[in-house]
């Protein structure tokens, strides 16, 4: 058999487009051409297989050989085509005939002594597997992420010749204890605020960004606990859905971050204020993910705000909007889901210790503008809540429990389900058009709405953001209509930075 064929599938952004590995072995000068648009790390991959095929006790065919990696207009990258060009050279050339019928695709990278070693990306590949029935043979470690995918027909390897032989007929090797029991028994959240004591404004913010999925910025001096607080929101967030948890896997896994223990759970990303445009909005030479899409429908916390790059800090402004982040380069353009909570956290002013009890704070009001104004006026006005983190006192950190202690999680959940009941999404998204209809006030309310959107010069979308959040502060108290009480604490939460309380 001169010419062979074996499946595979490539990743691009959250699909994974079917590749067939075509080998060809024909008369001519012995060489090793691959074609159809391979990464240069493909390109490496003959010399890897032709060391793992000699290693394993085959002979390399001494042929003019021509793989073929098709469609050729998809761009093709990793090391995960090795397994499958190998498989398809022994096939081509006779040295193993597969006897199993059934359809089947291949990854791994190859070691040279033969050894398969896993590659990244499997899960949406598995995702997509599952829906042709096609089995999968891989690379033993990753069989707990395409379990997770809901993939039953996976089988894992350590070495290229095990699979050879099990495609002619063999029993497959040992396959390790089943994973998804570990998967299934996620780990106990812990109790909301346990650590936290004293910052009752804090916690009520808080609250109410886990109910309305708003975003949300702390100010306070160093050590006033913010990086603390801002921990707790994955404990006040409900666990992802079913269809929720595969498109955050899917991302974790084409970003190399996929972690099977994790499943169902909320991720929550901190980078460092050094990090670059790229790091945080995703790109690169091959379009990964960034931060902003790594935390989808998650927590992104930002410490040390003004600290970021200005660049950074304003390419946050179309995710914060949108829910998606648009990745264009040379080589491609790529749509990635980027619906994360931004949470972030700031000093008053460059020495940290501005209004301070303790009067430390030496700052110039020159300095203290120059540092507040690294914050563009458009992304603080994307900020839904603001809010002043003081320095606990001494009976504050006496205290046991928070004014906010009792059923939390069971607040949050009512007032999610009630969003979804009346509009099918969480609070923070409400389209401009349905705000009216959503968010109906009661007179007072009406009456402080308007008096504050003057005195306060709200841009249209502070107003807009304003309703919403007073939407949120109404069904966490159960309430059909705002009432001016409820507008009143969205105002109070939405005071520019520095104002007096």
């Amino acid at each position: 058999m001169a010419v062979a064929e074996v499946l595979s599938r490539a990743q691009h952004g959250l699909s994974a487009p079917l590749v067939h590995v075509e080998v060809h072995l024909g008369a001519g000068l012995p060489g090793f051409s691959l074609v159809g648009l391979p990464a240069p790390v493909v390109r490496e991959s003959r010399e890897r297989v032709r060391a793992a095929i000699l290693n394993s006790g085959y002979e390399f065919p001494v042929s003019r050989i021509t793989v073929n990696l098709a469609p050729v207009e998809l761009y093709k990258e990793g090391g995960r085509f090795d397994l499958p060009i190998a498989l398809a050279v022994l096939l081509a050339s006779g040295q193993i005939r597969a006897t199993r019928r059934d359809p089947f695709e291949c990854y791994g990278e190859l070691g040279l002594s033969g050894e398969l070693k896993p590659v990244s990306g499997l899960f949406l590949a598995a995702v997509y597997a599952a829906g042709t029935g096609s089995a999968l043979l891989l690379p033993t470690p990753n069989l707990a992420e395409v379990a997770t995918a809901g993939h039953s027909r996976s089988t894992g390897f350590g070495f290229l010749r095990e699979v050879c032989e099990y495609l002619q007929g063999a029993a497959a090797p040992a396959q390790p204890a089943s994973v998804t029991a570990a998967i299934e028994s996620i780990t106990e959240q812990k109790k909301p605020f346990e650590q936290v004591k004293g910052q009752w404004r804090a916690k009520r913010a808080l609250l109410i960004a886990a109910a309305g999925g708003h975003s949300m910025l702390m100010v306070g001096p160093p050590g006033s606990g913010k990086t603390l607080l801002a921990g707790q929101l994955p404990t006040l967030l409900p666990k992802l859905s079913a269809s929720e948890a595969i498109e955050v896997a899917s991302v974790a896994s084409i970003g190399g971050a996929f972690d099977a223990s994790r499943w169902s759970q909320r991720p929550f990303r901190a980078p460092h204020h050094s990090a670059s445009a790229s790091a945080i909005i995703g790109g690169g030479p091959r379009l990964l993910p960034g931060e902003v899409s790594l935390a989808h429908r998650g927590v992104l916390f930002l410490d040390e705000l003004p600290e970021f790059e200005r660049r950074v800090l304003e390419a946050l402004r179309e995710p914060l909007e949108s829910g998606v982040v648009t990745l264009a380069r040379a080589n491609g353009r790529l749509e990635l889901p980027a619906a994360f909570q931004l949470i972030a956290a700031m000093n008053p002013c460059p020495c940290g210790y501005l209004g301070d009890e303790s009067g430390s704070c030496r700052c110039t009001p020159r300095r203290v503008a120059k540092y507040c104004g690294r914050l563009s006026g458009p992304l603080l006005d994307r900020i839904d809540l603001r809010v002043e983190v003081p320095r606990p006192l001494f009976a504050d950190m006496q205290q046991q429990d928070s004014p906010e202690t009792g059923d939390i999680g069971g607040l949050i959940t009512k007032a999610r389900a009630l969003q979804m009941e009346r509009g099918g999404r969480l609070n923070c998204g409400i389209p401009v058009q349905r705000l009216a209809g959503d968010c109906p006030l009661d007179a007072a309310a009406l009456r402080l709405y308007q008096r504050s959107a003057d005195q306060l010069r709200l841009s249209g979308r502070g107003m807009h953001r304003l309703l919403r959040v007073s939407r949120t502060i109404a069904d966490l108290a159960g309430a059909d209509r705002i009432a001016a009480e409820h507008l009143a604490e969205a105002i109070q939460l939405r005071r520019p930075i520095g104002a007096p309380s």
